[in-house]
């Protein structure tokens, strides 16, 4: 039998952690849009997150920089 590796507890300790710590959003894109940026940022050798937040910070600096 496969072992559990998350027990309730640990689950809601990092769920609380999460809560404290991070600010979500959520984004809509057109169907089979994720796929396509899963697969460039699988490329990358970035998650979805990474490569979506890698995305906004890149271009915040340079808009800040026009």
């Amino acid at each position: 039998m496969a072992e559990n590796k998350n027990s309730r507890a640990r689950i809601e300790a990092n769920n609380k952690y999460n809560a404290k710590a991070y600010d979500r959003i959520n984004i809509a894109v057109p169907k089979g849009q994720k796929d396509i940026i899963k697969a460039h940022a699988e490329r990358k050798g970035e998650s979805i997150n990474g490569f979506v937040n890698r995305a906004i910070n890149e271009t915040m600096q340079r808009d800040t920089t026009e």
